[in-house]
C-alpha cells in the first residue's frame, strides 16, 4: 500500500485536515473543526486576535476524528504539511508558550506603524528589496507590541507565524521559512536573507527570528508522545509550511510565470507568479517568495487581497436570510438581472484594504430603491460586488505586466456559485478553470515534495478539473456597465 500524506490548514474560521494516498493523489479522508466558525476577539475597533492554542486544540480534534474514521489510516502517514492564515504574529517564550494572543491577518492596529516605516526606511529601498511596504504585516505588528506592550515583548524569545507554531507543537522544534519571512516583510530579496535593515529600523533583535529552513524541507519528526496520542506513526515528519495564499496557488498547480490562481473564502485573492520582483509603487498588491523559489530560480508570488469576500456574503446571509441555504441564495440571485437593477455592493468591511491604499471603506449597499429592489437584487449585487472587487485588484496586477490567459480556482466557497463563476469569467475576459482541491489537500501534496515522494513536476497526480467557464459574450456589455457604475460608487467612498 502507498504511503499517505497529511495536510493541515490552519484558518481563522476553522482548522481542516486532509489525508491523501500518495500513489493515486486522491483524498482518503477529510476533517474540519470546529463545526461553527472560530471566534475572533476584537477588543477594539480594527483589532483581531485568536489564541494559538485554540488552533492546536482543533488540529488535535481533526486528527482524532481521522484516527477514528474509515477508510483513513494514519499509521501509513509519511509526512505532514501545514498551511496557515498569513501575516499572523505569534510570540512565544523559550518554552514555546505564547506570551499573548496572536494578532491575526485582518487586524489593522499596525497600519500607522508600517506606514511610518515605509517613509523611515525609504520607499525605494522597501519596494526594491522587500517587494512591499511594511504595511500592516507581521514585522509592523511585532513593532506595535514592542511599543505598546513592553512587558509581553520582554518575555518573547521568538516570533513565529501561525503555521510555525503548529509545527512547533508537533515537533518541539522552533523554525520558520524564507517564504514566511517574506510574508512578514522580513526577507531581503536582493541578498536572499532575513532583512536586517527592517529589524534595525524597528529596534528588534535578530534573535527573535527562529532558525530558517526551506518551505519544502524536513523540520523534524513529530514528538513521540504527540504521535502516539494522535494516532500518527513513529518517525512521521513535518516537511512543508506555507501561507494560505501561496499554498492555495500551489494546490491549483500555479507555479510558473504567467500562471494565476484565485479564491474567495473569508477573504478573496488573486495570486500570480512572476520570474522577477516587480512592484506596484503604491504597494496595493504585494510580492512574496513563492513556495518553489530557490536561489537559482526565483519565483515571486504577486498577491492581491480583498479582506471581505466570503465574509461579506456570509454577513448578508446571516443578516437578511439566516435560514436560507447558500445554494438557495445562489438560485435566488440568478432571478435578478445583470447589474441588479442598479444596486451596487461594496464588500469592504473586514479591515484596512491594501488595494485601496489601506483605506477603511467599510461594506455598503448603494442605490437602494425601496419600491424596486428585492432580496434577489441584494444577493446578486453582493456576488457581483465581490467579483468586481477582485477585478479591480486584477487591473492593478495587469498594470504591473501580468497577462492572464486563464485563471484557476478551487470549486469552493464563492466559486461554488454558477453566477459568481460566470460573472468572474466575463468581467476578467479570460476562461475560469475550476479544480477540485483545497488548501489542506495542497499542504498534503507539499508534504509529499518535502519528504521526497513527489517533485514539483509530478505532485499533482489525482488533481481533477471540474469545469472550464468561458466569458459570457451575451452579458459582457451589461456586466461592464455594472462594473463601471460600481467603480464610480467606490471612487466616491475613497475620494
Amino acid at each position: 500500500m502507498a504511503d499517505t500524506l497529511l495536510g493541515l490548514d490552519i484558518g481563522s474560521s476553522s482548522v481542516k485536515a486532509s489525508l491523501i494516498d500518495s500513489g493515486s493523489g486522491r483524498v482518503i479522508a477529510h476533517a474540519t473543526s470546529p463545526a461553527k466558525e472560530l471566534e475572533i476577539v476584537a477588543a477594539q475597533p480594527g483589532w483581531a486576535e485568536q489564541h494559538p492554542d485554540l488552533w492546536w486544540e482543533h488540529v488535535c480534534n481533526c486528527l482524532l476524528e481521522l484516527k477514528q474514521s474509515r477508510p483513513a489510516d494514519l499509521s501509513r502517514t509519511k509526512s505532514i504539511g501545514i498551511t496557515y492564515q498569513m501575516h499572523g504574529l505569534v510570540l512565544v517564550d523559550r518554552d514555546g508558550k505564547p506570551v499573548r494572543p496572536s494578532i491575526i491577518w485582518c487586524d489593522s492596529r499596525a497600519v500607522a506603524v508600517g506606514e511610518a516605516a515605509f517613509r523611515g526606511i525609504g520607499e525605494d529601498l522597501c519596494l526594491t528589496r522587500l517587494g512591499n511596504s511594511p504595511g500592516n504585516f507581521t514585522a509592523a505588528k511585532l513593532a506595535w507590541v514592542k511599543q505598546h506592550e513592553p512587558e509581553a515583548f520582554s518575555k518573547a524569545a521568538y516570533f513565529m507565524l501561525p503555521g510555525d507554531y503548529i509545527a512547533f507543537k508537533l515537533t518541539g522544534r522552533f523554525g520558520t521559512t524564507p517564504s514566511g519571512l517574506s510574508e512578514g516583510i522580513l526577507w531581503d530579496f536582493q541578498r536572499s536573507e532575513p532583512a536586517a535593515f527592517v529589524l534595525d529600523h524597528f529596534g528588534l533583535p535578530s534573535t527573535l527570528i527562529p532558525p530558517v529552513s526551506g518551505n519544502c524541507a524536513v523540520l523534524d519528526q513529530v514528538r513521540a508522545e504527540v504521535a502516539q496520542e494522535l494516532g500518527l506513526p513513529k518517525g512521521v515528519v513535518v516537511s512543508y509550511r506555507a501561507g494560505d495564499q501561496p499554498n492555495n496557488a500551489f494546490a491549483l498547480n500555479v507555479l510558473n510565470p504567467g500562471e494565476i490562481g484565485a479564491n474567495a473564502g473569508t477573504s478573496g485573492v488573486i495570486y500570480g507568479v512572476t520570474a522577477d520582483l516587480g512592484v506596484d509603487r503604491q504597494s496595493r498588491v504585494n510580492n512574496f517568495l513563492h513556495i518553489n523559489s530557490t536561489e537559482k530560480l526565483t519565483r515571486v508570488g504577486v498577491l492581491m487581497c480583498v479582506n471581505g469576500t466570503g465574509a461579506f456574503y456570509r454577513w448578508l446571509k446571516s443578516t437578511i436570510a439566516p435560514s436560507t441555504s447558500y445554494q438557495e441564495l445562489n438560485a435566488l440571485a440568478e432571478k435578478a438581472p445583470v447589474g441588479a437593477h442598479g444596486l451596487s455592493a461594496l464588500p469592504y468591511g473586514n479591515g484596512a484594504e491594501r488595494t485601496l491604499n489601506n483605506a477603511l471603506v467599510g461594506a455598503s449597499l448603494e442605490g437602494i430603491d425601496l419600491n424596486r429592489h428585492t432580496t434577489a437584487d441584494i444577493f446578486r449585487a453582493g456576488q457581483e460586488g465581490i467579483v468586481f472587487a477582485l477585478a479591480y485588484g486584477l487591473e492593478i496586477m495587469r498594470s504591473m505586466g501580468l497577462k492572464p490567459k486563464c485563471v484557476r480556482a478551487g470549486l469552493a466557497n464563492m466559486f461554488q456559485s454558477p453566477l459568481f463563476q460566470r460573472t468572474f469569467a466575463t468581467i476578467t475576459g479570460v476562461p475560469l478553470e475550476l479544480l477540485s482541491t483545497d488548501g489542506a489537500e495542497g499542504a498534503a501534496r507539499g508534504a509529499g515534495i518535502g519528504s521526497g515522494l513527489y517533485t514539483f513536476s509530478n505532485a499533482f497526480v489525482g488533481l481533477t478539473r471540474h469545469a472550464v467557464v468561458e466569458p459570457d459574450g451575451a452579458t459582457t456589455q451589461a456586466t461592464r456597465d455594472a462594473y463601471e457604475r460600481w467603480k464610480g460608487v467606490l471612487d466616491r467612498h475613497i475620494a
